[in-house]
């Protein structure tokens, strides 16, 4: 009996209306770890001192977090004026308000994906913090970012039903390319004689 009730339960999930915000979160808090993680590797490339990176990392953090607010401000505020309009052409007075309703919520869409673009900035920042060694901390920040990346796209497949070993892996190796490009672009700007 209840496992009937938790089908039923489930086919009642408006999964387009989860679209929204889910997209929003996970895109904030998957851009605000791999931006982060990759700027602190990056800054790691040619700079050994932890301060370097975790300044880097913590600068990447709150002006990431304060683009991606305005970012899907305006986009989903764009997007809210068009599907209004539309609505106009097509109903009567009275069904407009109705409508609305379930049109997205650009302020909505700018806190989830600011708040989760700096709470994925966390586990990188956090991890370096206490790493006094080099080569240990790059790869701590690389750890923590793999099993980051991996929680991010299980969550993600779960809250949005979706495949968990394709969501997984699209932001593993994402994650892993953009920190990869980061480091490597980096090192070899340094290698051009430039002084840091």
């Amino acid at each position: 009996m209840s496992e009937e009730k938790e089908e039923e339960e489930e086919k009642k999930i408006d999964y387009s209306q989860r679209a929204q915000w889910l997209r929003a979160g996970v895109m904030g808090a998957t851009d605000g770890l791999v931006s982060v993680a990759s700027l602190m590797m990056g800054v790691g490339a040619v700079r050994t001192d932890a301060k370097a990176m975790l300044l880097a990392g913590f600068a990447g953090s709150v002006a990431g977090g304060c683009s991606m607010a305005i970012g899907e401000f305006v986009s989903v505020y764009t997007q809210y004026e068009v599907e209004v309009a539309q609505i106009k052409n097509k109903t009567i007075c009275e069904d407009v308000q109705m409508v609305k309703k379930a049109l997205p919520n650009p302020l909505q869409a700018a806190l989830a994906s600011a708040s989760c673009y700096c709470l994925g900035a966390v586990p990188p920042l956090v991890g370096a913090a206490f790493i006094r060694d080099y080569r240990t901390r790059i790869m701590v920040v690389l750890a923590v970012a793999t099993l980051s990346l991996f929680v991010f796209g299980w969550i993600g497949s779960v809250l949005g039903n979706t495949p968990m070993l394709r969501s997984c892996a699209r932001l593993l190796l994402g994650g892993w390319m953009a920190m990869a490009i980061t480091f490597a672009l980096t090192k070899l700007f340094a290698f051009t004689g430039l002084q840091f």
